[in-house]
């Protein structure tokens, strides 16, 4: 969904809420994987400094994760472009529901981000519920195409990644540039970049070490390792 069409058409919006109302109950039932506990407990093991996510499904904080940043927000977040009230998004299927009692359509497959695939017909008789608070649009707090990163978030990443001494890049081609600005930055600090990934991203050429591989296969061994080391070395005396 582009954000200016969003915008622009009440039309748009309600294609947008039916398909994102139908496709909630799947997308928000998902389960963290032995790649998110994996990252949850290398944090807590002192190995990563901080997350940064291009996800929107919360599930690194579900895993156990503290530090993390949401790079492109959150779907179990809803936004008011009115009064920018923050509200939760099983609220609003609550609502949307009792908005739509009798109104009913049958999912065509899932798409990543929560939403699933209706016709036009099937949609034309939904009712998209306004803010509470004062009337005005709802829209999930997370960024569409055609939005931006919030400048501060962008800041504070970039403020975490020269804490940090190395780059570590999961399941992601960092094909678009908020994203990638990262990897770029830290290539510019010097610091060793790693990617753990199947296929190429763009950040290959600045990589210290590329492997291609399954998440949930390395990263649990990279607990193992780490716990490993943490145990070899001699306590003081």
């Amino acid at each position: 969904m582009q954000f200016s069409d969003f915008l622009k058409s009440a039309a748009n919006r309600r294609r947008y809420w039916a398909r994102n109302y139908v496709g909630w109950e799947e997308f928000s039932s998902r389960q963290p994987n032995e790649g998110h506990f994996a990252l949850a407990t290398l944090e807590k093991l002192g190995k990563v400094h901080w997350l940064v996510t291009q996800n929107v499904d919360a599930l690194h904080s579900r895993a156990g994760s503290q530090r993390v940043s949401e790079l492109h927000g959150s779907a179990h977040r809803v936004i008011c472009l009115g009064c920018n009230q923050l509200s939760s998004r099983h609220d609003l299927q609550v609502r949307i529901k009792e908005l739509n009692p009798t109104w009913e359509a049958t999912a065509s497959g899932h798409a990543p981000d929560g939403d699933t695939f209706l016709t036009d017909e099937e949609v034309q008789d939904f009712n998209v519920p306004p803010c509470a608070n004062c009337g005005g649009i709802l829209k999930p707090q997370v960024v569409f195409f055609g939005d931006s990163v919030p400048k501060e978030l962008v800041n504070f990443i970039h403020e975490r990644l020269l804490e940090s001494d190395s780059l570590l890049i999961v399941g992601s081609s960092v094909e678009v540039y908020s994203s990638y600005r990262y990897a770029h930055a830290a290539w510019q600090q010097n610091k060793h970049i790693a990617i753990l990934n199947i296929g190429v991203t763009r950040a290959d050429k600045l990589a210290s070490i590329k492997l291609s591989a399954i998440a949930g296969d390395v990263l649990p061994r990279l607990v193992s390792l780490s716990v490993g080391s943490k145990k070899s070395v001699p306590k003081e005396t």
